[in-house]
């Protein structure tokens, strides 16, 4: 597929955009490579990602350490098929037609890794469930 009009974008939005949206984003592009665009964001975004996020994820293989937590803005979710949130609540903004789920993930900001994995899992399940859906 060329016509990248067609493309599927998905945005993941969090508050801290350091932990599980960060871990979404990282299996979204693993698992569906190219085929859909994927953005991930912040309503109060933190100084860096979660350390034990990036952990659990190259534990799968996948290298997350170059991402960066982002602001969440109006245009993002203005340009996005699919808007995903992860306990941000109201913040998030809301534009007719867009789909919008909300995964009831638990937050994994000061967990070990111990914490971190089931969470990392489940948010794994959630993306091939999604892709399924989307490719």
């Amino acid at each position: 597929m060329t016509d990248t009009t067609t493309k599927p974008s998905v945005l993941f939005v969090c508050v801290h955009n350091a932990g599980r949206s960060q871990m979404a984003a990282g299996f979204l592009r693993d698992i569906a490579g190219d085929r859909v665009e994927v953005r991930s964001a912040g309503s109060m975004p933190a100084d860096q990602i979660n350390p034990t996020a990036v952990e659990a994820m190259q534990e799968l293989g996948i290298d997350i350490t170059a991402e960066q937590p982002k602001v969440l803005t109006t245009e993002a979710v203005q340009a996005s098929d699919v808007v995903i949130t992860m306990g941000c609540g109201d913040a998030c903004p809301f534009f007719p037609g867009k789909r919008y789920e909300d995964w009831k993930l638990d937050d994994p900001a000061g967990q070990g890794i111990d914490a971190v994995r089931p969470i990392r899992d489940d948010i794994r399940a959630r993306i091939e469930q999604l892709v399924s859906e989307l490719v």
